[in-house]
């Protein structure tokens, strides 16, 4: 029988949860670059507080929590390995876009292209390491859709992306600066 219950469908909380964080990544990982006032540098200061926001989210806090519910330290070589190799993997894809931001890609484009191509290349690599019964040929046309509506999306997100308003235009509205508009 189908669990029916509120808590049965929290995953998809939580995968909003996400989705909205990780929407905002680009756009606030930008804005600390640009508030560190170092041109030069300020990408890579930026990413050093990314790396204790990751310290304390992703070490204290799972810690906290295995210590409170009494959990066993026991982990296995491949489990941890896997892991890890994932977190470096995390880390290099943040990494990248703050790379991508310094060679003047656009946060709003960057993310675009990133959040399009990430689910091909995982939908690729999932079917790779556990292809369906049957073989390529037992896959739906809609999964093929869905990667080149995917793809599509990306494509066009980035060539259409509406620019900036007339500068200054909301600031002479105000009397703000446009500085004093930003986020931080």
């Amino acid at each position: 029988m189908p669990d029916n219950s509120s808590s049965a469908n929290l995953w998809i909380a939580f995968a909003l949860l996400t989705v909205s964080m990780w929407g905002l990544y680009g756009i606030f990982l930008h804005q600390g670059q640009v508030h560190m006032g170092d041109p030069e540098n300020g990408r890579y200061k930026a990413f050093l507080w990314v790396g204790i926001a990751y310290f304390l989210f992703a070490v204290v806090a799972p810690l906290a929590l295995l210590l409170s519910k009494g959990a066993s330290f026991d982990m296995p070589m491949k489990g941890a390995l896997w892991s890890l190799i994932a977190g470096i993997v995390g880390a290099a894809g943040a990494f990248g876009v703050l790379l991508a931001f310094g060679a003047k890609g656009h946060p709003a484009v960057v993310m675009s292209i990133i959040f399009a191509g990430a689910p091909i290349v995982n939908a690729v690599v999932a079917l790779a390491w556990h292809p369906p019964a049957g073989g390529v040929s037992a896959i739906r046309w809609p999964f093929f859709a869905g990667i080149v509506l995917a793809a599509l999306g990306g494509t066009l997100v980035t060539l259409y992306k509406p620019g900036p308003g007339p500068a200054g235009k909301a600031a002479v509205e105000t009397g703000e600066s446009r500085e004093s508009q930003l986020p931080g």
